[in-house]
């Protein structure tokens, strides 16, 4: 059973917080552009706040007053000891650590018992406030729609597999300053255009480049499928299909919610995703319309285990979570303490979204079921989050910089320019 723990201790512990803090990274300063109209006078735009380092970084309470139960503790270090080949190798582009930082704790984790599950965390990490460690928590879950594997009557949307003339572009090759971002597209002649958004697919455009792998029942089902990432496709003779992402149109990520809150469609009470749905089904046509404003679309492939995260691993229900991987390390514990009790206990982040964007946002995973797609479909959580990092990141985040002794030459920088 969660231990919650109550708002007006997370104060204490948050007023107690050292005051030690990575600062802002101070980045170039952005060239000025064309300008088609004068401005009053010339001013310096603040530096995008890209990676945790960058939002500023605040030691957290100690993890022993933090509210972590035997079991959440033994549930997330079998998560932990699971992320632990790929973390030790992965680059981590929050800018917080290296792999070889979790090398100690992943060695001890291996063979810590579950007795003793608390106290590892407590002896092989600290704690980090990212930014001002505002959070916000969503749920996702693994749903089972029905579906075909063939094409049949009650059984008319094509479930897609990723198609032939979809191209994945690194930026980064090409230049340095766009290193890390990447676009989807296809060729169109000599030029490199946008994908076909979910309109253009949904009639049609990519039904000779593009696999079909299965047969849903109901396109409302599939769109939300689509959005979680991976399912389960209840087949007409009982059996199950497990379908996972295979990849992505390229174009941004929209959430129907927001834009139906906006228009009034959703009344108090109703902007869960079982209201939307109840929503959708009310109004079949515009309905529809609304679906094709969200112009992202996922492609899905058979896999024959249960849902797996961006790190290639099974993710697991009420321990798994999505994050941004600028602002968390894939593989790192991660303490939400929210006003939705659920949503308050120790995550392993295994998972990416592509609307999960930003310092403590998380998506926290619940599993399959009709249980786990009430508890995601109502969640909206805010609190605070607390990243753990191997002990000792802080101080090495917040030591001054080195810069190199005199050499035997007398060179004050053994020959070598200094980087200014």
């Amino acid at each position: 059973m969660v231990r919650r723990w109550g708002l007006v201790a997370l104060a204490v512990a948050l007023s107690a917080c050292s005051a030690r803090t990575v600062p802002l990274s101070q980045g170039p300063a952005p060239q000025a552009g064309s300008q088609t109209r004068p401005t009053p006078a010339p001013t310096q735009s603040a530096p995008e706040i890209v990676t945790a380092v960058a939002a500023g970084v605040v030691a957290g309470p100690p993890i022993r007053e933090l509210p972590l139960s035997r079991d959440q503790a033994v549930r997330a270090l079998a998560a932990f000891r699971t992320s632990c080949p790929s973390l030790i190798k992965r680059t981590d582009a929050t800018g917080l650590t290296q792999g070889s930082d979790w090398q100690a704790a992943c060695t001890a984790g291996a063979t810590t018992a579950d007795d003793d599950a608390r106290s590892f965390f407590d002896r092989y990490f600290e704690t980090v406030k990212v930014g001002d460690g505002r959070a916000f928590a969503t749920g996702y879950y693994e749903p089972e729609i029905a579906g075909s594997r063939v094409r049949q009557p009650g059984y008319e949307v094509p479930i897609y597999g990723r198609p032939t003339d979809l191209i994945d572009v690194d930026l980064g090759l090409f230049s340095e300053t766009l290193k890390g971002r990447k676009i989807r597209g296809r060729v169109e002649g000599t030029n490199f255009v946008p994908y076909p958004d979910r309109a253009a697919i949904e009639t049609g455009a990519i039904e000779r480049t593009a696999p079909i792998i299965a047969w849903a029942a109901d396109p409302i089902e599939i769109f939300f499928l689509q959005i979680q990432g991976s399912g389960r496709l209840r087949l007409p003779d009982g059996g199950i299909m497990q379908i996972g992402y295979e990849s992505q149109n390229g174009r941004d990520y929209t959430g129907i919610g927001a834009l139906m809150r906006q228009r009034g469609l959703l009344q108090p009470g109703q902007t869960s995703m079982q209201g939307i749905v109840a929503w959708l089904r009310a109004n079949p046509d515009e309905g529809q319309t609304i679906m094709r404003e969200n112009k992202s679309f996922v492609f899905f492939r058979e896999q024959q285990t249960a849902a797996k995260g961006a790190m290639g691993y099974v993710v697991t229900g009420g321990v798994s979570a999505a994050v941004d991987p600028k602002f968390v390390p894939l593989g790192a514990p991660i303490l939400l303490a929210m006003d939705r009790p659920e949503a308050s206990r120790l995550w392993i982040a295994q998972d990416t979204g592509g609307a999960i964007r930003g310092a403590n946002r998380v998506d926290t995973f619940w599993g399959a079921g009709p249980e786990a797609s009430v508890i995601a479909g109502g969640m909206s959580a805010r609190g605070s989050a607390f990243v753990f990092v191997p002990r000792g990141t802080l101080a090495r985040l917040s030591a001054p910089p080195q810069l190199p002794g005199p050499s035997s030459s007398g060179s004050p920088n053994g020959g070598a320019p200094l980087n200014r």
